[in-house]
């Protein structure tokens, strides 16, 4: 017995030792500075979004009659009691204490209302406005065009419109893949990271790809997360729709070749323990 229990201890050792492989700590640390680089480097534009034909808008009107107001709000979905907007993942909502992106944070909620859709010709139909040309104008554009087509029938109106439908995609090596909703229309690749609980030890952090459509088509861009030049990079903001996707690195590749050849290896070892155990016990 005592044998058999040796043996399978220098077995599990094997296993562990095989399954194990050192990791460069320069393939996995993020922003390393590179030689003669400063401290201090420039960053990317900020990514403005534009409406475009099949977006979905949040627009809310006030004014000094909240009455006369109500007849411009039929599909008003504005924030409730929120301290903080926090990114959530799609078709979740993320409360204190939950998990998910956001999580330990009071959350954005809104009502099931349907927003307003950007026909294909890139108008909305307003009431009583009629319809109005929205497309590739950004929400304070709309915003200001729509105020002052209310000051014919509002006194000091005020307007709110945001994007319903701005969202983003993580998948691949990282811990909670999903897709991600964007209140504040504003998201960087780092941050989008952060939300999806970051890359997993096996994350290929050298070549991170970015799919983006560019006027029909896909765009396909790759950055680079150990270096600082990702900060410079026209994929550091992230648009509407982009999709990250994390490739897995050689690690990852390595172990499951590892467990593929070492799984023959440990079932005839167990057997094998198996055996001696049965003819022990008949000893």
């Amino acid at each position: 017995m005592k044998k058999s229990l040796y043996l399978n201890i220098v077995i599990i050792q094997a296993i562990l030792f095989t399954l194990t492989s050192c990791v460069d700590q320069k393939q996995i640390a993020y922003f390393q500075k590179g030689i003669n680089q400063s401290d201090t480097i420039a960053v990317a534009n900020a990514y403005i979004p534009r409406i475009q034909p099949g977006d979905i808008l949040d627009i809310n009107t006030g004014s000094l009659n909240p009455l006369a107001s109500s007849f411009f709000n039929p599909y008003s979905t504005m924030p409730v009691a929120t301290d903080n907007i926090t990114m959530t993942p799609q078709g979740g909502n993320s409360q204190s204490g939950g998990s998910g992106a956001g999580s330990g944070a009071p959350s954005l909620t809104q009502s099931s209302a349907p927003g307003f859709l950007v026909d294909p010709d890139g108008t909305i139909e307003y009431p009583l406005l009629g319809t109005i040309k929205v497309a590739g104008l950004t929400t304070t554009e709309t915003r200001d065009l729509i105020k002052n087509k209310l000051k014919l029938y509002l006194k000091e109106p005020t307007v709110y419109v945001r994007f319903l439908n701005y969202k983003i995609s993580v998948l691949g090596e990282v811990v909670r893949p999903s897709v991600y909703v964007i209140p504040n229309e504003s998201v960087t690749l780092p941050e989008a990271l952060s939300m999806a609980g970051d890359m997993t030890i096996f994350g290929n952090r050298q070549n991170v790809l970015v799919i983006r459509d560019d006027n029909g088509k896909k765009e396909f861009g790759r950055v680079n997360l150990n270096t600082r030049e990702v900060y410079s990079s026209p994929y550091y903001y992230l648009h509407a729709n982009d999709v990250v996707y994390v490739e897995p690195g050689k690690g990852r590749i390595a172990q499951t070749d590892k467990i593929y050849t070492i799984l023959p290896i440990v079932l005839s070892a167990l057997s094998f323990l198996a055996i001696i155990f049965v003819y022990s016990t008949k000893l």
